[in-house]
């Protein structure tokens, strides 16, 4: 992937009525219970970013047939849950975390092996995490000193399990789950906190049955996926970015539509009701098993808050956004029991701190998260990391900042966020290449 470089600078306020892309963590799911199931299932909205195409692409070597009649669908022939063929090429996830974890969970339990393998970044994340309870389950998963790649041993027979994960994480809970349609007996996930409920919903709509509630999944093994449809919400951590740049920059307003409001994703809009956003909720409506609605974002000026800790684990991605929000609000705003913002893309409590220093801005790095005095934002350069989330947030800060800020090493922003520049500039950000 060649490099790309941006600059920000100030914009107008943000004016007009957008769609963000389909949600991220719904894509990837809905192809991977779409390719198990029995029948051809039918998925609207889904996101064409690098990522979820890395799962489509993995799923079309291990024998799944697509069709794509249109950008955002994508019809899946099922080849139910034993039809799945071994190769022997590697698996390639690209940057997808959320893939090669879940993944990981659904290969455990094939009769082949197979090795699943990622870019520069996704092979510095830990795996553990994930391995570990597969093993505990029967599962042999061959690490690099528990790092991808992931060599995966077929045949293994796997047994259910009640696992109490060490730290609140959606994909660990997806991971076993998936495992669990393939072992014996009961798989139970009894989490810390609870996380989005992605898996479980929509392995209810494709008929599997299984029991859950916030913080606890329960399913037996040894029963059928069947087809559905699929309507995937728009992305609320892509629409983040947006929300937050609406509430900071003077004068805007936006309307984002159709966002996926799952509860246990959105404590941004809790943080920052807090801080004194004005944001409201309209047009709510349930589809495919999944709450969403429109939002509508005004400009108010913000304020600082110690942010409550129960909140953390339901917008653990949209945290970079929510460094920009303080580094704009008056007062210090104060982030605890974010530990797992060191084990992203990048570590994203570093590369926020270092980025919001070198645009001036007043931080103290915590190991947990950070202390940030809201204040003027400075122009500056700054290197994202390959992180995405880290890129677009200081696309953010740049409509703030008294000069350019030049954001270096975006190319990864397209793994989760196509168009975003487009999008961005169409409702008034000043966003470009370095040339």
């Amino acid at each position: 992937m060649s490099r790309i470089d941006w600059t920000s600078h100030q914009g107008g306020p943000l004016r007009g009525e957008i769609t963000v892309p389909g949600d991220k963590s719904v894509s990837h799911r809905s192809l991977m219970f779409g390719a198990l199931a029995e029948g051809t299932s039918h998925i609207r909205g889904f996101l064409e970013g690098e990522d979820t195409r890395a799962t489509a692409a993995i799923l079309g070597k291990l024998g799944v047939r697509f069709e794509t009649p249109a950008p955002g669908e994508r019809i899946v022939h099922g080849v139910g849950l034993h039809g799945l063929r071994g190769t022997a090429d590697t698996l390639d996830c690209g940057n997808a975390g959320t893939g090669m974890r879940l993944l990981a969970g659904l290969l455990a339990g094939q009769a082949f092996d197979s090795t699943l393998v990622g870019d520069e970044s996704l092979s510095r994340r830990p795996m553990r995490r994930v391995t570990d309870p597969l093993g505990e389950m029967g599962a042999q998963i061959d690490t690099n000193d528990g790092k991808p790649p992931l060599h995966i041993h077929g045949g293994r027979k796997l047994k259910g399990i009640t696992y109490h994960p060490p730290v609140a994480s959606a994909q660990i809970k997806s991971a076993l789950l998936l495992a669990g349609l393939y072992a014996d007996g009961t798989t139970e996930v009894i989490e810390p906190h609870p996380t989005r409920d992605y898996t479980e919903s929509m392995l209810k709509a494709f008929g599997w049955p299984i029991e859950y509630s916030p913080g606890k999944a329960k399913l037996d093994g040894g029963h059928t996926l069947r087809a559905v449809d699929v309507d995937v919400p728009a992305d609320f951590s892509s629409a983040a970015f947006f929300i937050v740049a609406a509430c900071i920059v003077p004068g805007s307003e936006l309307r984002l539509k159709a966002v996926g409001l799952n509860p246990r994703r959105t404590g941004l809009l809790a943080a920052l009701e807090l801080m004194g956003a004005d944001i409201t909720v309209e047009n709510e409506r349930t589809s495919g098993g999944e709450d969403i609605a429109d939002l509508v974002v005004r400009y108010r000026r913000l304020h600082g808050v110690a942010l409550p800790l129960d909140i953390v684990p339901d917008m653990i991605d949209e945290f970079p956004a929510l460094f920009v929000a303080a580094a704009a609000a008056e007062g210090m705003t104060t982030i605890r029991g974010a530990a797992e913002l060191r084990v992203k893309e990048s570590d994203r409590i570093a590369s926020m701190a270092n980025g919001l220093k070198a645009c001036g801005v007043l931080i103290d790095e915590l190991p947990d998260g950070a202390m940030i005095r809201g204040g003027q934002i400075h122009g500056g350069t700054i290197d994202s990391h390959g992180d995405h989330r880290i890129a677009m947030s200081f696309a953010i800060a740049g409509l703030l900042a008294s000069g350019p800020i030049v954001i270096g090493d975006c190319a990864n922003v397209a793994t989760s966020f196509p168009g975003f520049m487009e999008l961005a500039n169409g409702v008034g950000f000043n966003l470009g290449p370095v040339r």
